[in-house]
């Protein structure tokens, strides 16, 4: 079988306008842009973009990054089976924060579909059309969470080739959703069973296969090189900031005043902002940057785009989680 066309995945990129609410520039004194950071402040924000290979389970790969990299602060955002392989995120360092977006973000996979029977190709198409919107799934046996019935959603779902009993599938789904279980409903509603014989994930989130996809192999060369050799051109190349990982957020720049008190748990207020993407809503969770295009946390929206525009005053957004440290930009405000 054929694999998928490279860069041709299902979810469309987003497109936001950016707003700007004042001018105000930044100082470079101070904070780093993403790819300049000093290769000990780098590995601190970065992220890694693991090609997971078939056999070992995500929780045996991090164990043995752990061990060789010499990292505790270590963890991957989105369980891979053994016998599945793709993109697999890690984060280290601060970059661990981020966890609990990374982990509800999307994915994509290409599946290979075994029929236990013959079934023709425009009888499996229609089927598996029937799948694409919200579908009710309970967590197979095997696995980690609670056998409750529950609702995940299939973004979108294309049949890529049918050969024999063989099916080639690309899916589009919501956080959770599992894969096995979607190829044997499959099976139930054509009536002659089905299992997923191959699987692997191609997009989580916004990392991709093509988007600096990383092996293990690569990974441990890169930080000997840089440990031995004091090279650190592999590891920024395998090390991706964590800016890379939140790209397809909203965002709010604001100014180096504001910074500081963000990373102490401050609420963002309307004076601090400088420009904005469009289209935030109230409840969104959306990326707080400096001006140098670093990211300072991940908030939550409380007020709209247009309102944040012409705010004066009022909380624009509240920190949820704090990815930058205090003190690397100056307090802003006055005591008392």
């Amino acid at each position: 079988m054929r694999p998928v066309e490279k860069a041709k995945y299902l979810r469309p990129p987003p497109v936001r306008e950016i707003l700007v609410k004042s001018e105000d520039d930044t100082d470079f004194s101070y904070g780093w842009i993403p790819e300049e950071r000093p290769v000990d402040v780098y590995l601190r924000f970065s992220i890694i973009n693991l090609d997971k290979p078939v056999g070992p389970s995500s929780h045996e790969v991090v164990a043995w990054l752990k061990r060789i990299l010499g990292i505790e602060r270590l963890a991957h955002a989105g369980t891979l089976d053994p016998k599945v392989s793709g993109v697999l995120p890690i984060v280290l360092y601060n970059s661990v924060r981020v966890l609990p977006v990374l982990l509800k973000e999307d994915k994509e996979y290409v599946c290979v579909m075994r029929l236990h029977g013959d079934v023709e190709e425009s009888r499996v198409a229609e089927t598996v059309e029937l799948f694409q919107g919200p579908i009710y799934q309970r967590p197979p046996l095997r696995s980690a969470v609670k056998r409750s019935l529950r609702v995940r959603r299939i973004f979108g779902i294309k049949l890529l080739e049918v050969r024999g009993r063989n099916v080639l599938l690309h899916v589009w789904c919501e956080a959770g959703t599992y894969m096995r279980k979607l190829c044997h409903d499959i099976g139930e509603v054509l009536g002659v069973g089905a299992h997923m014989q191959e699987l692997r994930r191609i997009r989580s989130g916004d990392l991709t296969e093509d988007s600096g996809i990383a092996t293990l192999h690569d990974v441990v060369d890169a930080f000997l090189i840089w440990k031995e050799e004091g090279r650190d051109d592999y590891l920024r190349k395998v090390f991706i900031p964590v800016e890379r990982a939140v790209q397809s957020l909203p965002k709010v720049w604001i100014r180096d005043s504001a910074v500081d008190a963000v990373c102490r748990g401050a609420p963002l207020a309307a004076p601090g902002v400088v420009k904005l993407e469009d289209g935030i809503r109230v409840g969104d969770t959306i990326a707080i940057m400096s001006l140098k295009g670093e990211l300072v946390a991940i908030g939550e929206a409380a007020m709209p785009s247009d309102r944040i525009l012409a705010a004066k005053s009022g909380i624009v957004a509240r920190p949820r989680h704090v990815v930058m440290d205090p003190g690397v930009y100056p307090k802003g405000w006055k005591s008392g």
